[in-house]
């Protein structure tokens, strides 16, 4: 029986586990149970899962992959994530409880009014909606050349398969159903995980301590950078980055904290949160020796390896070098990934439309047509990606989503940290000034210094709203 034929029978197997769940927990069903999960999830459930979502079938490969180019650089990104977690606990939490509705950009309309309401909704469904496709289609097309491209079947047959499956486990009851079928991936991701990191460690002959020593004696085992400040690299940037992309990209999404407010008590929330960031921590440090052991691997047996470091891990974990029971779950490991971010983001869109942008939050009927509705909008986005099929276009993609998140996170600053009262009416086009001012001033600081901005664009794009929104308030009256 050929890897192929096995590989099918893992993934259906899992699938069919996947099901199982969902239709354990889906005895309850209805609005309440598919946006808010009726307030009764364990904490610990809802964290380990949330660390499954955060960690797409795209990260699967490039996080080992960035190794080649920036050793272990990125784990001051994600201690600055840690950081953000934090503040999200103790500032951000609080406040969603206090509220204590299903989509959290209600509060926008409280603070600020209708249009604010809805300029939150959509760019955060923008955002979602692309970042959401870009991802699946990296993976459907990973997927369709391990699998279904060698029995001749059709990329928007893939495409649609991937679709329906999430769609199916998650029709029903929703974010009730996620926080179980997440936790569950979550724990087979970390199995395919430390399955390839030993796979890898055995094909170059070390024992797990000895593969932990020749990491640190590696030329990829750099974890701070000091000297340049130009690299988008340097310590001060990444960590601050982090923090906010944490703020913005876990606290200021209905994805993330949907997960979070289908636990009943702020305290047991606050608990899920710090243990979330914590184990991201290790899980990162995981990767990044996964493709630090994959670069010595190469090196050992002088292969050639592609030039884009995105196509590394496929290349080694598929091509016959590693035993088929790490193709298997290097298989596994990114549909678990897949799976876990594309649910996730699929349940969240539906809440945000029919409670932000409808607002019909209690009709079911509706709640289910809108669901397919984003389902076929998955498949349409991800079968326009392979139609341009340049991979240039999935840059253009993240960076425009990374800009998506700067007016929320400027929305949010000005409402929290400031009493003052916004003109409502001027606020839409305020937030669509942000990201243009930004764009103008990277390219400027590019052409006239050569400093090549990173993330700090997502600060630089909520502080430009944060400024148009004092610039256009008034100092608040009292009773207002």
């Amino acid at each position: 029986m050929n890897v192929g034929i096995w590989m099918l029978l893992l993934l259906m197997g899992y699938y069919g586990l996947l099901l199982l769940i969902a239709k354990w927990v889906g005895r309850q069903r209805g609005n309440d149970a598919f946006f808010t999960g009726n307030r009764n999830s364990p904490w610990y459930v809802v964290a380990i899962g949330m660390v499954g979502t955060s960690v797409s079938g795209v990260s699967f490969i490039s996080v080992p992959g960035m190794v080649r180019e920036n050793g272990f650089l990125y784990m001051q990104t994600v201690l600055g994530f840690f950081v953000g977690y934090i503040l999200i606990a103790n500032v951000l939490l609080p406040l969603y409880y206090r509220l204590n509705t299903a989509s959290i950009y209600e509060y926008l309309e409280k603070r600020f009014g209708p249009r604010a309401y809805k300029t939150g909704a959509a760019y955060f469904l923008l955002a979602k909606s692309l970042g959401a496709a870009a991802k699946a289609y990296v993976i459907v097309l990973l997927l369709h050349t391990l699998l279904f491209q060698s029995w001749s079947i059709p990329f928007v047959v893939t495409t649609f398969l991937f679709v329906f499956l999430i769609w199916n486990y998650t029709r029903h009851s929703g974010i009730k159903t996620l926080v179980w079928t997440d936790a569950f991936q979550t724990i087979a991701l970390v199995v395919s995980l430390v399955w390839i990191i030993v796979a890898f460690s055995k094909a170059l002959g070390f024992n797990l301590s000895e593969a932990y020593t020749q990491i640190k004696a590696s030329p990829f085992s750099q974890l701070v950078e000091t000297t340049d400040w130009h690299s988008k690299q340097h310590v001060v940037k990444q960590f601050f980055s982090g923090i906010f992309i944490a703020l913005v990209m876990t606290g200021l999404d209905q994805d993330m904290i949907q997960k979070n407010r289908t636990i009943s008590t702020l305290r047991n929330s606050q608990k899920n949160m710090y243990w979330y960031g914590f184990g991201f921590i290790p899980l990162n440090l995981l990767f990044l020796s996964l493709g630090a052991l994959m670069l010595l691997f190469a090196h050992q047996q002088g292969i050639n390896l592609p030039a884009t470091s995105d196509e590394i891990l496929p290349m080694l974990a598929t091509g016959g070098y590693l035993p088929m029971t790490a193709t298997l779950l290097f298989a596994l490991g990114i549909v678990s990934a897949s799976f876990s971010s594309a649910d996730s983001s699929l349940t969240a869109m539906t809440t945000s439309y029919c409670i932000d942008i409808a607002g019909k939050p209690n009709d079911e009927r509706y709640r289910k047509w809108v669901h397919a509705g984003f389902s076929l909008l998955l498949v349409v986005l991800i079968l326009g990606f392979r139609l341009v099929n340049h991979p240039s276009l999935i840059d253009a993609i993240y960076i425009l989503v990374s800009y998506t998140y700067g007016p929320l996170l400027g929305l949010y600053a000005f409402g929290l940290l400031t009493k003052r009262k916004a003109k409502d009416r001027f606020i839409p086009w305020i937030a669509l000034a942000s990201p243009v001012f930004c764009f103008i001033l990277q390219a400027a600081l590019k052409h006239w210094f050569n400093y090549a901005m990173g993330y700090e664009l997502l600060m630089l794009n909520g502080l430009f709203t944060f400024t148009g929104l004092l610039s256009t308030s008034k100092k608040a009256v009292y009773g207002d």
